[in-house]
């Protein structure tokens, strides 16, 4: 079989690889990518992997990470890989682990004191990572991801 690139190699930025089939329009929302974005993005979604059956893979140039943005992927994405690229190579690459406790993301409950106009921080603890299942720590609510989605 001829593999031939569907996309280009980048010069400096960051492969989000490994990325659960679908999941890359949520994702690009963590990332803050809109309209109004001037890095050059190509998405590959439903890719054949033999890891996965499926992927999706977002490759963004220019762009840097943040490990706040690594933290909320993770919700969606945990497994998946960040390579960072320089010069067209791959100078690191990590995978994506879910933090036992997460406090990028407020509590999905309203009337949890977190939303409310206390100062406490959110903390949402992580009983499981597949499929994604966190306790809040103080109106100790389950939530699922697809609750948090609205919350990233």
């Amino acid at each position: 079989m001829n593999e031939e690139l569907k996309v280009r190699k980048i010069e400096n930025g960051i492969v989000l690889d490994h990325l659960p089939a679908g999941k890359s329009p949520d994702i690009m929302k963590i990332l803050g990518v809109d309209n109004q974005t001037e890095e050059t993005i190509s998405i590959l979604m439903n890719v054949s992997s033999t890891r996965q059956n499926k992927k999706d893979i977002i490759k963004i140039e220019g762009k840097d990470f943040e490990d706040l943005v690594v933290d909320k992927i993770a919700l969606l994405a945990p497994g998946a890989t960040v390579n960072i690229i320089k010069d067209f190579n791959v100078v690191e690459k990590r995978k994506i682990k879910i933090p036992d406790v997460i406090d990028v993301v407020s509590c999905p409950n309203p009337s949890c004191i977190t939303n409310q106009r206390e100062p406490v921080k959110p903390r949402l603890l992580v009983e499981a990572a597949d499929p994604l299942k966190v306790r809040c720590y103080y109106c100790e609510r389950v939530f699922n991801e697809h609750d948090l989605l609205e919350k990233l």
